[in-house]
């Protein structure tokens, strides 16, 4: 048995179709410039004519959101600067295209890798994916068609591009399993998407199977079996048929109530970045949006994205989402998410300088275009406006001020805005969680961001492996902020969320119900299974519990609390 890590749930019993893409070293030599060049662009159309293909193929079978990452792929291949530097190291090296592709892709990757934000270290991935087509193509190779596989097969893999589980078919690729990779990688995304069985980052795997070998992929447990016994398959076999049963079962809770056994009712809200993934949303019962990233609406434009096209992409997740409530987040950018088009100053730690809410306060010239198109939009249905990190109520103030300036302006010009928008904050400061009761006062709602609340309260930077045991969600310090941030909200009679990750963490809902949570905000496609566990819980027992694990002194405490207790 092989263990890895369960990207996209779900029990395979099937044979192995073993991917091995075409191999070769790529080494430099003189060329001559006009023919390099010459094959250079041959490769790109080439490129550029596959990635048009496989997104025609997938309309239908990915959500908008991963039918994206194909024009991704395509402005890749398209960016002046990508294939300018590569133009140029053939012109002025006189080297071969494959060498010069190789050497600026590699350039490219290492920076998007070194990143902290999953958003740019996925960018990386696309990287990859698309000057390897670029490769291939100029070396003359060929590439797996996997969309012509047409019997019941699970792929194994050293990893799978998006170009490569775009191609999937679901009626015959029953799963993949990949050396490498993680949860939050493109081909993760999209299995789930695809509601293919996925396990990634299980090492060593193509060594150890051979075409057509007998497996089993548990991508619940994450594990891998390969040549089962008998009894391991029919075994497998039956957790298959009853984890398709638990799916039928959510799907029944699509539009029932999210109610506790004691008849106490919370909101379950989606999380999305851009409009199309409100549909994701809906088709999964959410009640609203609980989070809309709007950073992604200048991280993927060229330069600063105007009124209108601010208005329209806001207006699009209003009317799509109405009359369910939609949290926007005004410009979070700074600390390792900067744009190409805006200059950031040089900072020893970014996460802690010139970044969202204050770079908004410096820059309103940028933040009053953004409010305005937010208030525009604000009557297609019912807009919420979230400031991210507030660590002060003058910051807030402030906030809130140009917001109420804009309303004037557009008063003055006869153009009409709602009179109904709810103005809140992200709890993501320490400072902002200690002193919750007073913003209560300030702000219409809070939405607790427990991503960075617990990197800044744990002085631990999520990402760094070597003090990565200190981001601990259910330690008791955070749990106390936490319910400081919610009872600070109810004295004031607001209501409290939360966007970050731990919203969507099966095993801390009952305790986040417990604290008083009114609101929960996730990825799509956690909603129904987090409706699932809310309507099994007594709200009572729950607050009872969430007393218990605030008098917990270590997080191994909490967990064993937890443990004994919700099933």
């Amino acid at each position: 048995m092989i263990k890895g890590i369960a990207a996209s749930a779900g029990v395979s019993v099937s044979k192995v179709f073993k991917l091995q893409h075409p191999e070769f070293v790529i080494e430099r030599r003189d060329a001559i410039v006009e023919e390099e060049l010459a094959k250079l662009h041959n490769a790109i159309a080439a490129t550029q004519k596959d990635i048009e293909m496989i997104k025609a193929k997938a309309v239908g079978r990915l959500a908008d959101e991963e039918l994206a990452i194909f024009d991704a792929h395509l402005m890749v291949s398209q960016d002046p600067e990508f294939v300018g530097q590569i133009e140029e190291m053939i012109k002025n090296d006189a080297v071969n295209a494959e060498f010069a592709v190789e050497q600026v892709s590699n350039m490219f990757i290492g920076m998007f890798e070194s990143m902290e934000d999953e958003y740019f270290r996925e960018r990386a991935a696309d990287i990859k994916d698309v000057t390897f087509r670029i490769k291939v193509h100029v070396l003359g190779l060929v590439i797996p068609d996997l969309s012509a596989i047409n019997e019941e097969v699970v792929i194994v893999a050293e990893d799978l591009t998006p170009s490569d589980t775009a191609q999937l078919n679901r009626e015959f690729v029953k799963g993949f399993a990949t050396e490498i990779g993680g949860r939050t990688s493109h081909s993760a995304i999209m299995a789930r998407s695809l509601e293919i069985p996925a396990v990634v980052g299980a090492g060593s795997l193509l060594d150890k199977c051979e075409h057509g070998d007998e497996i089993i992929l548990d991508a619940i447990a994450g594990t891998i079996i390969f040549k089962p016994t008998d009894a391991q398959k029919t075994e497998y076999a039956e957790k298959a048929q009853a984890f398709a049963d638990h799916k039928a079962s959510l799907l029944a809770l699509k539009d029932a109530e999210t109610v506790t056994t004691d008849g106490h009712h919370v909101e379950l809200a989606g999380n999305i970045g851009t409009p199309k993934d409100v549909e994701g949303v809906i088709n999964n019962g959410g009640e609203g949006v609980g989070l809309y990233r709007t950073e992604f609406l200048y991280m993927d434009a060229s330069e600063l994205p105007n009124e209108e096209d601010q208005f329209q992409a806001y207006k699009a997740v209003l009317e799509n989402m109405a009359p369910g409530r939609v949290v926007v987040r005004t410009l979070d950018i700074g600390g390792d998410k900067e744009l190409s088009y805006l200059k950031f100053p040089h900072e020893m730690n970014p996460f802690l300088g010139y970044r969202a809410i204050r770079l908004c306060l410096d820059r309103p010239d940028i933040f009053r275009v953004q409010l305005r198109a937010l208030l525009r939009a604000s009557v297609f249905g019912k807009l919420s406006i979230m400031f991210p990190m507030i660590a002060t109520i003058q910051e807030f103030r402030q906030a809130k001020a140009l917001v109420e300036d804009e309303k004037k302006n557009l008063s003055k010009e006869g153009i009409a805005f709602s009179d109904d928008i709810e103005l809140g904050m992200m709890v993501e400061i320490p400072a902002a969680a200690m002193l919750a009761d007073q913003f209560a006062k300030e702000a219409d709602f809070f939405s607790i961001g427990t991503n960075d609340l617990i990197q800044y309260s744990m002085a631990a930077d999520r990402m760094n492996e070597k003090v990565s045991y200190l981001y601990q969600p259910y330690s008791p310090s955070i749990l106390r902020l936490i319910k400081l941030t919610i009872d600070g909200g109810h004295k004031e009679g607001k209501w409290v969320g939360m966007c970050g990750e731990m919203a969507g963490d099966e095993r801390a809902i009952p305790l986040l119900l417990g604290l008083g949570l009114d609101e929960f905000s996730m990825s799509a496609s956690s909603i129904l299974e987090a409706r699932r566990i809310i309507r099994d819980l007594s709200f009572a027992e729950m607050q009872d519990l969430a007393t218990k694990a605030l008098d917990m002194p270590t997080t191994e405490d909490v967990l064993e609390l937890l443990a004994a207790n919700v099933k």
